[in-house]
């Protein structure tokens, strides 16, 4: 184990490295980033920060020598600069995971050679591969790039014929920019797992999350998660599945699908900390962000067990909007059992994750209610 005052180095400086880093810090661990922004969420809370172009493999060279290990924060990252770090210092997850996950062909790929369940798809290159997707999938299907889509971006959903074409199009689509038509599921329900791995092989996954979103972007997450408990199962299993298949060390996180019969399919991985895991740093006896921590200075993984039933609401910057820039945050920590996490973002536009309100309770009906309650008494303006 690595002795406390060592450096975890997280490349990203957005709101998951802060939480990090702020997790670190509770058990004695100092940390540095490396974002472009000299202000940005990272930088506030870490012990050096080094503001630099992602590309910038010099930097990336510095991260290294003044970290004792690395993590990253997003995945939309240059992994040339990863593998960089990795030549220098270790980095969990590994590169190898970090292609996987950046890119959807690979993804869906690899997912199914595991035999991870995924909703059926193609890998088109053309308008004319694209129509004879199509019509092998049947309509209706979404189509998506296949690099740097994220909340929603980079995918259309497509209900008829004649949008085919312009949606190709539209996403970018070339020899050289792939796109994957995938069958537009008629789901249920959307859950996650976040799964953790040592590097002795060692997992334990997180309570199943259920999962809403809106225009892309998650909006609320429910544990536990309102589904039965053989879905709840398949999901943890599916998740445990994915992370030993990649021989992750760190964290994964799994979305799904559960469809109106039952059956579990993966939508999309994330090997990092993930949105539908905020919830863990009032609701599990060890949050997603110490639990990375652990992993990563070698300490034994912490119990994953469910305190209370929980919730969380995003704020985007559209409660800002609401509020003329100045959230009645007051009325948000009025109300019982209620915790406010901002991110310490210089600035807010509609859409932008800004923070988020965990609410525990006796149920999970409780905590909706209060959670709900809460984001919309924020959007009241409070005068400066």
């Amino acid at each position: 184990m690595m002795s406390p005052n060592s450096t975890i180095g997280i490349f990203g400086g957005g709101q998951l490295g802060r939480m990090v880093a702020m997790a670190a810090r509770a058990m004695g661990y100092r940390s540095v980033s490396l974002d472009p922004g000299s202000d940005c969420p990272s930088a506030q809370v870490t012990d050096h920060h080094i503001a630099a172009a992602y590309d910038d493999l010099d930097a990336a060279r510095e991260l290294a020598e003044r970290s004792d290990v690395v993590t990253y924060e997003f995945e939309n990252v240059d992994a040339t600069a990863i593998e960089v770090i990795s030549e220098v210092k270790p980095v969990y997850p590994s590169p190898s995971v970090l292609r996987v996950c950046q890119d959807r062909e690979i993804e869906k790929d690899t997912l199914s050679g595991l035999g991870i369940p995924v909703p059926e798809y193609r890998i088109v290159r053309s308008v004319e591969e694209t129509v004879a997707a199509v019509d092998d999938i049947g309509l209706p299907v979404v189509m998506k790039t296949v690099r740097w889509g994220y909340d929603g971006k980079g995918q259309r959903v497509v209900r008829n014929t004649a949008e085919v074409a312009s949606a190709f199009e539209e996403l970018g689509g070339s020899v050289d920019a792939p796109v994957i038509v995938e069958s537009l599921i008629d789901f249920a329900m959307e859950v996650s797992v976040v799964c953790a791995r040592s590097l002795e092989g060692e997992m334990r996954a997180f309570p199943v999350t259920e999962n809403m979103h809106v225009d892309g972007i998650l909006d609320t997450s429910v544990v536990p998660a309102r589904c039965s408990d053989a879905v709840r199962v398949e999901a943890e299993r599916v998740a445990m599945s994915v992370a030993e298949g990649l021989d992750v060390v760190g964290l994964i996180a799994v979305e799904m699908f559960v469809t109106r019969d039952g059956e579990v399919l993966v939508n999309e991985l994330a090997p990092r900390p993930h949105n539908s895991g905020h919830w863990t740093i009032e609701g599990c006896v060890t949050s997603q962000f110490e639990q990375l921590a652990r992993i990563m200075v070698g300490m034994s993984m912490g119990d994953v067990g469910l305190r209370s039933p929980t919730v969380m609401v995003n704020l985007l910057g559209d409660v800002w909007e609401a509020a003329g820039g100045n959230p009645d945050w007051g009325a948000v920590l009025g109300m019982a059992r209620t915790h406010l996490h901002l991110y310490g973002k210089s600035g807010y536009r509609v859409g932008r994750k800004m923070g988020h309100i965990t609410v525990t309770g006796e149920t999970v009906e409780e905590a909706l209610t209060v959670a709900i309650a809460a984001r919309e008494a924020s959007m009241r303006r409070v005068d400066a």
